[in-house]
């Protein structure tokens, strides 16, 4: 249930986390803030694809992930879904495993904040849509951890006991 609630969380955050601005950079009295998005065609168009693709990975497509991932691993505790027990395991630790880049963005924005405060001819002000982004890594952190894999196993061996005592008891109806 806590780990359902995470990630609900996690999921309404990840839009404020995408929409509202995350920095903005003053340099010579004026400047723009910023989105993920934005921030991330800003540094294509300026050549800078590979950044823009780390970027864009670390703060959109592994918070996606690890929010899919969660919701499936938990939809497959609660229904059944066509995962075996070794897919479900390797799911998780790809989203236990794929958080910690998320961090990477944080991690960015702290160094050009601290790098770019230049006082009057340049500045680098974080967004609300960093904190809502900080956020939505922290909870989607916090709900990986709170994930217990063993369900995926108890839920696998309660199917298949309830599918062998299916059968048992169409064998000896039929005798």
């Amino acid at each position: 249930m806590l780990t359902w609630a995470l990630t609900i969380t996690g999921a309404l955050l990840l839009l404020p986390a995408n929409m509202l601005p995350v920095m903005t950079v003053i340099y010579l009295a004026s400047g723009e803030p910023s989105t993920i998005i934005s921030g991330v065609m800003q540094l294509y168009h300026a050549g800078l694809w590979g950044i823009a693709l780390i970027v864009f990975v670390a703060s959109i497509a592994v918070p996606v992930m690890k929010l899919v991932g969660l919701t499936l691993l938990l939809i497959q505790i609660q229904l059944p879904l066509p995962l075996n027990p070794r897919q479900a395991m390797v799911l998780y630790r790809v989203v236990s495993g794929i958080g910690r880049w998320s961090l990477l963005d944080l991690f960015m924005i702290s160094i050009l904040v601290a790098l770019v405060d230049m006082g009057a001819v340049a500045q680098v002000a974080a967004g609300p849509g960093s904190t809502a982004f900080a956020t939505v890594v922290v909870i989607t952190m916090l709900a990986a951890r709170s994930f217990d894999p063993r369900l995926i196993w108890d839920v696998y061996d309660r199917r298949r006991g309830m599918d062998s005592t299916n059968n048992n008891h169409g064998a000896a109806g039929n005798g």
